[in-house]
C-alpha cells in the first residue's frame, strides 16, 4: 500500500497521504483486529470533513460528511468502488476490507459548523459508503456528528443500511426538536437469497425495514429509498408489488425507486458476480448496459411508474421528504484524482 509506514510525524507521511486522501487528512495507523476478522483499518486524522458537492451534480445537497472510505456492507453493486482505486486498492476485496476511518471527524465537524464562513447549509451523510457500516460499532463516530450538528442547530440527512442507526435514535430525536433531520433507509428488494449474494455485508431487509417502523414510532419521518431494483433479479411486478407493500406496512413516508447503474469499478465487480449466481443473466445484461451505466430510459421509466402505482394503491406515494426527494444517479463530474465521490451511493 502507498502509505504503509507513514507516520503523522513525517515530512514525507504528510506529503503521501496529501496525495492519497487529499490536502486534508494524515495517517496515523494501519492494523486488523481479531474481532473484525479480514478487515484492516487505516486511521486517519482529517483536517477537513465537510466536502462541497460540485455544481455541476444534480444531487439535492451541497455538503456531505463521509466518516469512513471503503464499506464492509460489501454489496457488489456500490458505485463508491472506483474510489479505492486512488489509493492503490482494489475496488473488489479491497473495498469490502480495507477501511479508511477519519477518527477526529466529530471535533473538526463542530470546529467547521463554528466558523464564520458556515452558512449553516444542509450536510448530506451516506452519500458515499454507509456511516452505519459495521466499523461504526467500532468507532462510534456518528454520535459526535449528530451532536455537532444539532449544537449548530444544522439540518441534516443520513441514508443507510445498518441498523446501527436505532443506537443514537435519542440523538436524532433531539436533533429533529432543534433543527430539519431527513432519515432514508435503503431497501430495495426483499428476496432473502439474492439479499444474502449481492449485499451479504448488510442487515436483512426485514431488518431495516423495522428501523424505518422505529424511527416513525419516535416521531421521524424516514423515507425508503428503493434502491437498486435489479433488472431480472428484482423487477417482477409481483416481486415489486410484495416489496412497496411492506414498505408501506413499516410506515415509510416516502418510497423512490433506483434502478441498478453500474459504473467502472462496480460494473466489473458485479459482472463478475453475475457470472458466478447467474450466468444466464450475463449477455441480457450485456445488451440491457451497452449504452452506459444506466439502464435504458424505457426501462427506467418503467420500474418508477410502476412502484409510483403501487405506492399510492398502498398509502404512501412517491417520495416528497428527507433524502428521498429528487434523488437521481448523477452525472459523473470532473474532479481531480482521489476525491470524495459525490454521486449518491446505492450502498
Amino acid at each position: 500500500m502507498r502509505w504503509e509506514n507513514l507516520t503523522e510525524e513525517s515530512e514525507h507521511g504528510r506529503a503521501a497521504d496529501a496525495a492519497l486522501f487529499g490536502a486534508d487528512a494524515v495517517t496515523t495507523r494501519t492494523f486488523d483486529t481479531p474481532e473484525f476478522r479480514g478487515i484492516t483499518f487505516h486511521e486517519v486524522r482529517a483536517r477537513s470533513v465537510l466536502n462541497r458537492v460540485p455544481g455541476a451534480s444534480r444531487m439535492p445537497f451541497e455538503w456531505t460528511v463521509n466518516p469512513y472510505r471503503g464499506c464492509t456492507h460489501a454489496c457488489v453493486y456500490c458505485f463508491a468502488r472506483k474510489t479505492h482505486s486512488y489509493l492503490d486498492l482494489d475496488t473488489g476485496v479491497g473495498f469490502d476490507t480495507q477501511i479508511v476511518v477519519k477518527v477526529n471527524a466529530p471535533d473538526v465537524l463542530r470546529r467547521q459548523l463554528g466558523s464564520r464562513r458556515w452558512q449553516g447549509d444542509h450536510v448530506a451523510m451516506g452519500t458515499n459508503v454507509d456511516c452505519y457500516q459495521r466499523a461504526e460499532g467500532r468507532y462510534r463516530l456518528m454520535p459526535g456528528i449528530i451532536s455537532a450538528l444539532t449544537e449548530h442547530a444544522n439540518p441534516f440527512s443520513i441514508l443507510t443500511k445498518g441498523t446501527l442507526i436505532l443506537r443514537d435514535l435519542e440523538l436524532l430525536v433531539r436533533a429533529s426538536e432543534v433543527t430539519d433531520v431527513g432519515i432514508s433507509v435503503s431497501v430495495g428488494f426483499l428476496d432473502t437469497g439474492l439479499w444474502r449474494t449481492v449485499e451479504p455485508g448488510t442487515p436483512a431487509p426485514e431488518r431495516r425495514l423495522d428501523v424505518v417502523r422505529t424511527l416513525g414510532e419516535h416521531g421521524i419521518g424516514c423515507g425508503v429509498l428503493m434502491a437498486p431494483v435489479i433488472p431480472f433479479l428484482s423487477d417482477d411486478p409481483a416481486q415489486l408489488r410484495a416489496t412497496v407493500r411492506a414498505i408501506a406496512a413499516a410506515g415509510a413516508t416516502s418510497v423512490t425507486p433506483l434502478a441498478l447503474h453500474l459504473r467502472p469499478g462496480a460494473r466489473e465487480w458485479f459482472m463478475a458476480w453475475l457470472a458466478q449466481h447467474h450466468p444466464h443473466l450475463v449477455r441480457r445484461y450485456e445488451r440491457l448496459y451497452a449504452e452506459g451505466a444506466y439502464a435504458p430510459k424505457w426501462y427506467q421509466r418503467r420500474i418508477t411508474r410502476q412502484v409510483h402505482e403501487l405506492a399510492q394503491e398502498y398509502g404512501i406515494g412517491p417520495a416528497r421528504a428527507g433524502l428521498a426527494r429528487r434523488i437521481r444517479p448523477a452525472e459523473p463530474a470532473q474532479a481531480p484524482a482521489g476525491p470524495e465521490p459525490v454521486q449518491l451511493s446505492l450502498l
